[in-house]
Formats: C-alpha cells, sequence, structure tokens
C-alpha cells in the first residue's frame, strides 16, 4: 500500500501514554493532523498536556475517548484517516482470547474506515528476546528482527510469565493477517526497545516500568531487573520518529518488522549511578540495588549476567530503509531525570548536607 501522505490525518492510540504522546508531538511537527485517542478525555490529569501541544488551539489536534474494550470505540475515530499508529496497550497480556478480542475489533475499525492505509503497530523487544530457558539466548545471541523467542518451550507460559511477550508475538501476526487478508491497508510492526527520556505529563512517570525506575532510583530505592537483563534502550523521542518514519517510508511492505533501539545497554546499577555522573549539580544520593530474587537465583547472577552480556543487538534495518538515528543513552537519562524533576515534581534523596543550587539565596548586586 501506499505510504501516509504529509500533512494527512492520522489516528494515535494510547495517545496519553508516554510512546503515545511522544507521537503525537512529533507528528504535529511535521504538519499532520492527529486525532489524539485517549480512555476519558476529561481526565485532565492524563490529556491537559495534549490540550497544551501546537495544533489543539486551531483543531489540527484533537482529543477523543475511546475504551479498548469496547468494540467499535475507534469506528467514527478512524473514518477519514490516512494512518492509524496503534500503541495503546491491552489491559493484560496474560488472557490470550481477551487479548485477541481487542485486536479484532480494532482491526474491524480499520478496515470499515474506508481511507487507512497504513497501520503501525507497537509491539516490543520481549516479541523478540524474551526467552523461557536463557540457553536459548546462548543459542542464538543475535537480536534482529527476524528473531523470534523459542515458541515450543514448555517453559513459555502466562504462569510463568511470558504472557506479554506471548500476546506482542500474536497482536504482531493478528494485524498483519488481517492487513493481508483486506488487501486495502498494510501492517508494518514496531518492537521498541526499553524507552528512556523525557515525560510530558506528570502521570506518565507511573505508565511504563524504565521511567518509574529512573523514578525510584531518585527516590533512594530500586529493584534488580528481571534475570539480571541489562536495560537495552531507546529514547521515547526516537521510538516516536521511528513509527513516523514507518508511516511514511515508500519502502516499506506489509508485515515488516522493524526494532527501534539504539543498541546501547547498561546494568541496572550503572545507570542509577549515571544520575550522579551525568548531573552532579543534583547531589543525587546513589542508592544501592535491592535484590529481591530468591537465593538460587542470586547464586546465578554471574552465569545470567554473561549470558546477556554476549548477546549481540542490531539495528541495521530500521536505520537502513528509514534513515533513523539515535541518541545515546546518557543524554536519555540525563533528559528523563530532569523532566521527573521539572514536570513530574519529583524530589529526589541527596547526599547528606547537599545544597542544591535552586536552593540558594540569589546573590545581592547592591553598589
Amino acid at each position: 500500500m501506499a505510504p501516509v501522505p504529509k500533512g494527512s490525518t492520522v489516528a494515535v492510540t494510547g495517545a496519553a501514554g508516554f510512546i503515545g504522546g511522544w507521537v503525537v508531538r512529533g507528528l504535529l511537527d511535521r504538519g499532520y493532523r492527529v486525532r489524539a485517542c485517549v480512555r476519558d478525555t476529561n481526565d485532565g490529569t492524563k490529556t491537559d498536556f495534549l490540550r497544551q501541544m501546537p495544533g489543539y488551539a486551531s483543531g489540527r489536534l484533537t482529543l477523543h475517548s475511546a475504551n479498548l474494550d469496547e468494540a467499535g470505540c475507534f469506528d467514527d475515530v478512524f473514518s477519514g484517516c490516512q494512518g492509524v499508529c496503534h500503541v495503546s496497550h491491552v489491559s493484560t497480556y496474560d488472557d490470550p482470547e481477551y487479548m485477541r478480542g481487542v485486536c479484532e475489533h480494532v482491526i474491524a475499525s480499520i478496515n470499515n474506515s474506508g481511507t487507512v492505509n497504513r497501520v503501525v503497530v507497537t509491539s516490543s523487544i520481549a516479541a523478540i528476546i524474551s526467552e523461557a530457558d536463557l540457553q536459548e539466548l546462548v543459542r542464538r545471541p543475535v537480536f534482529y528482527e527476524d528473531r523470534y523467542p523459542d515458541e515450543e518451550s514448555p517453559k513459555r507460559t502466562t504462569e510463568r510469565g511470558e504472557g506479554y511477550s506471548m500476546g506482542k508475538v500474536e497482536l504482531e501476526r493478528l494485524f498483519t493477517d488481517a492487513a493481508e487478508a483486506h488487501g486495502g491497508w498494510d501492517c508494518i510492526r514496531v518492537c521498541p526497545a526499553d524507552n528512556v527520556g523525557p515525560i510530558l505529563s506528570a502521570h506518565q512517570k507511573d505508565m511504563g516500568p524504565w521511567q518509574h525506575n529512573i523514578e525510584m532510583m531518585l527516590l533512594g530505592k530500586y529493584y534488580q531487573n528481571g534475570a539480571y537483563r541489562p536495560w537495552m534502550t531507546v529514547d521515547v523521542r526516537d521510538d516516536a520518529d521511528c513509527h513516523i518514519r514507518l508511516l511514511e517510508n515508500v519502502n516499506v511492505q506489509n508485515g515488516e518488522r522493524y526494532i527501534a533501539w539504539s543498541t546501547d545497554t547498561r546494568n541496572v546499577e550503572d545507570v542509577c549511578a549515571s544520575i550522579d555522573r551525568l548531573l552532579p549539580e543534583l547531589g543525587h544520593a546513589t542508592p544501592e540495588v535491592t535484590d529481591n530474587f530468591p537465593e538460587r537465583i542470586q547464586a546465578r547472577e554471574a552465569e545470567m549476567r554473561a549470558i546477556w552480556a554476549q548477546c549481540e543487538l542490531r539495528n541495521d534495518r530500521i536505520c537502513s530503509v528509514t534513515g533513523a538515528t539515535f541518541r545515546p543513552l546518557d543524554e536519555s537519562i540525563r533528559d528523563c531525570v530532569e523532566s521527573l524533576l521539572s514536570v513530574a515534581k519529583v524530589k529526589p534523596l541527596l547526599r547528606d548536607g547537599f545544597k542544591p543550587a535552586q536552593s540558594l539565596e540569589p546573590l545581592s548586586h547592591g553598589v
């Protein structure tokens, strides 16, 4: 199918979220008309930041209430749109029947629109790297778009915590197959990594694990990552840019899959230490990581870290096809911290006796 014409109308589901909010902003900056879909437009704590964006006062940005769990909720919104960025999460990925039902009614709204010709669906690197058996990472250590988790593993179940990865894999296939069957629109799949970067609204500090983890670091308490996995990051602004580039691109086709990540990795304790290194003026009291894993898992820490360390992250495909570039993680951490302080008013734990610069009395310049 054709790419989305520049300046046309694009609907964004999950527009109040961390990624969705930046997709809305990026589309507006590129001159698009945007229909931002949120659960409740009257919830100002989650929507006021959208109303403050350029384009809202003129009507180029409009807000629409759409409860993802209700069939037909996107019928009116998608009608007249040329593109859709389906960023929104379902309520749970541990109920496959429910997850499929939500996908099916979103797809029905796309089919019924009569105008949508490209849909960018937000998946996750969990649909690429999440293995129930870490030894599979030893066998297949290169992380790129054609890699899928070992779906034949008997350990790959919702009960063992694989529901999110399983759900994202199925979401990708449902939308791709639906687009092929319809023939009038295509589905491009984007798998973002661990999103880090500035929040746009105070509520977003709780909408996604990675910025919330940095908030907890600022407050003096945070926890070891699952299976001692290092952070594998993408700046949320770059992630949004990838979504938009895939909407516009003339060289992509239905079902193609792209990873959005910088290939930067960092262990959780090093992310925390980076706060004081990048912002020494803040005086952050760097805490120790809390490791709540059972002793049998802690005993395997060195083994697990070694397995992750030998993995190779690749972003050749999205860079070559779209021309996307990625910020370094240091920039993402710095901007995330500063937004948590200024937007969410997080009060960080400071070193004993440290007085931040903003607390000092202004200098007198009397004659």
